[in-house]
């Protein structure tokens, strides 16, 4: 089986890796990919940006890929999967209508309005004057969010008054994040634990994923901005059987149903980010895709054939799937670029990556080969990845690996996996 993999982070070269391991699998592409991607089995780089549709759709026919899987949520929100499907090609993600979940947080608050999902409390805003005039008179802390897709940077926690105000003046007057800001929800600050939830969807059958807990400050103690995700560690304690059912059943089918009631068929991944405070869940957000770091531990820990089983969700053949998992625990660290999230700079050589082993593995999120030398090539660079007896073996294994390597301005978390559960 021909796979195309759709992106080029960290994530796309955890499923490159793991469609890799499959007997089914005899070539796999890879556009744009990385250096990492270029180094695994079977698997070539295509130079084709992840928005770039017509150029994907005329490799995928060219080459008669039996399998296309996307990877991050833009080309998914530009429509690549009607696009593919129109044009008869096996393609694994949500169609634009149901991308919708993560290209609009106002649609997808909607959705768990309608569905009577707990979330936290919210007012959409499409005037930065009448925004402001909230924001005066409204408790604090406060959440505020792009409407549109901002690469996991259009959230703001803000703790103050003016934090909220100079957030505001950021997302809707000066436009920082483009057009992503010209809607605004504004929601209540929740306290609690937060944890990643997974779902891979058919369109009628739900097969979970293994729980997973995401770090999205970019410094140590959960401090600093919001970023894409600086570690992930897999499974989470907060998630247990009992949670699981609930999530499953309370959370995750209510929002498949209400989507469908809207004649919108959710195939792909599900990605459920919840607030976890004693027995009480609410939905954070959704996610259309799976999710970056947590991809990289949670597949680390698979058993099952990965391609059979998106080969599955794509065939609408889902019904009576499970998933093997390996009982050890699997822990991620981004290693980042000094600036990230903001202005960084690119192109350091970077030293000391060690080689494969079973117990550690080197995900490259932005990274290229120039001359046989790996140089960074993004904001986050590197998910270092392993597995353990426990979540503090695990811990000691990842970060002794990522301790070796290094390039002119790297940075990471050394407390991913340290929170208290």
């Amino acid at each position: 089986m021909k796979v195309l993999v759709i992106g080029s982070g960290g994530r796309e070269h955890a499923l490159a890796w793991k469609l890799s391991q499959s007997e089914l699998c005899t070539k796999i592409y890879v556009a744009p990919g990385n250096a990492g991607t270029e180094e695994e089995p079977k698997t070539e780089n295509v130079d084709l940006k992840a928005e770039d549709l017509q150029g994907l759709l005329s490799f995928a026919k060219k080459q008669e890929i039996d399998l296309t899987i996307v990877g991050p949520e833009a080309p998914l929100v530009l429509g690549l999967i009607d696009l593919f499907e129109d044009n008869n090609l096996l393609c694994l993600g949500p169609n634009k209508l149901a991308a919708q979940m993560e290209g609009s947080k106002i649609f997808m608050k909607d959705v768990l309005k309608r569905a009577n999902i707990p979330t936290a409390d919210y007012k959409v805003f499409s005037d930065p004057l009448i925004a402001k005039k909230f924001i005066e008179n409204c408790d604090i802390p406060i959440v505020l969010k792009a409407d549109g897709l901002a690469g996991g940077k259009g959230v703001i926690v803000a703790f103050s008054r003016e934090e909220a105000l100079e957030a505001l003046n950021s997302l809707m007057v000066a436009k920082k994040l483009g057009s992503a800001g010209n809607n605004l929800v504004i929601e209540e600050f929740l306290n609690g634990e937060e944890a990643s939830f997974i779902v891979l969807c058919d369109g009628e059958n739900i097969v979970p994923l293994a729980s997973s807990q995401d770090h999205k400050q970019r410094d140590e103690g959960d401090k600093g901005p919001n970023t894409g995700g600086m570690g992930a560690f897999s499974p989470t304690p907060l998630i247990t059987e009992e949670f699981n059912k609930k999530v499953l059943y309370e959370i995750i089918q209510p929002t498949l149903n209400e989507l469908k009631r809207r004649n919108i068929v959710y195939k792909g991944f599900l990605y459920a980010g919840l607030m976890i405070d004693g027995e009480d869940i609410k939905v954070l957000e959704y996610n259309c895709r799976f999710g970056d770091p947590e991809t990289q531990p949670i597949l680390m820990r698979m058993k099952s054939d990965f391609l059979d089983l998106c080969f599955k969700a794509a065939s609408k053949k889902l019904q009576n799937q499970s998933i093997e998992w390996d009982d050890r625990f699997a822990l991620g660290v981004v290693m980042a670029s000094e600036g990230y999230p903001e202005n960084y700079k690119i192109g350091f050589p970077i030293s000391g990556i060690c080689e494969e082993s079973s117990s550690v593995k080197v995900f490259h999120c932005g990274t290229k080969k120039e001359l046989n030398e790996i140089r960074s090539n993004g904001g986050r660079v590197l998910c270092v990845t392993g597995l353990g007896d426990d979540l503090n073996d695990a811990y000691e294994i990842t970060y002794k690996a990522t301790s070796k390597i290094n390039w002119e301005g790297s940075f990471y978390r050394k407390d991913i996996g340290k929170r208290k559960q």
